[in-house]
């Protein structure tokens, strides 16, 4: 998937820019050439870049999952105003994005059922991903220095029995 896109990287030697396939690891491309563009297509208002959004938050995933399936409409006598929605889960509770899921948006390979509830947990983790895509490697890697670090105590411990063993053992008379 990542492949399928062409990202502008470089400067390669000679100092020009270049296209090359997509990884991973890039960041995702704004869907706007620019930041006027955004706001034009918001109604004035700059969409966040919801690549760290998960980080940004406190209980990140849980924030998310809740702003995407908490639409509802207004409790009786809080006025909203024109083209604002209201989500309990959002300061104040009245928030400008309409609501961005669907139940059958999305079709799964396996048959998994398209709910809401269940393409929000989707969006969350891949947000999650995207705030540390590192994240999987260094969890190998702690698992790597965590095998090192158990066999070298284990190598001390047996290093330190053997070195001291004549002395724990050894009888001491102090009698003539």
């Amino acid at each position: 998937m990542a492949k399928e896109v062409d990202v502008v990287d470089g400067p390669n030697d000679e100092g020009e820019m270049f296209e090359r396939p997509g990884k991973l690891t890039d960041p995702l491309p704004s869907p706007y050439q620019n930041e006027e563009a955004g706001r034009a297509a918001n109604g004035g208002a700059l969409p966040p870049d919801l690549s760290l959004m998960v980080k940004a938050r406190h209980s990140g995933q849980d924030y998310l999952f809740s702003l995407l399936t908490g639409y509802c409409d207004a409790p009786a006598g809080k006025p909203m105003m024109p083209g604002l929605y209201y989500n309990p889960y959002f300061p104040g509770g009245a928030i400008a994005m309409p609501p961005p899921l669907n139940d059958g948006g999305v079709e799964y390979e396996d048959g998994t059922p398209a709910t809401i509830s269940q393409q929000a947990k989707d969006v969350v983790q891949f947000l999650n991903w995207c705030a540390e895509p590192e994240a999987d490697e260094r969890k190998k890697s702690a698992a790597q220095y965590m095998a090192v670090i158990a066999f070298t105590a284990v190598m001390t411990g047996y290093y330190k029995r053997f070195k001291w063993s004549p002395y724990k053992t050894r009888a001491i008379s102090y009698l003539k």
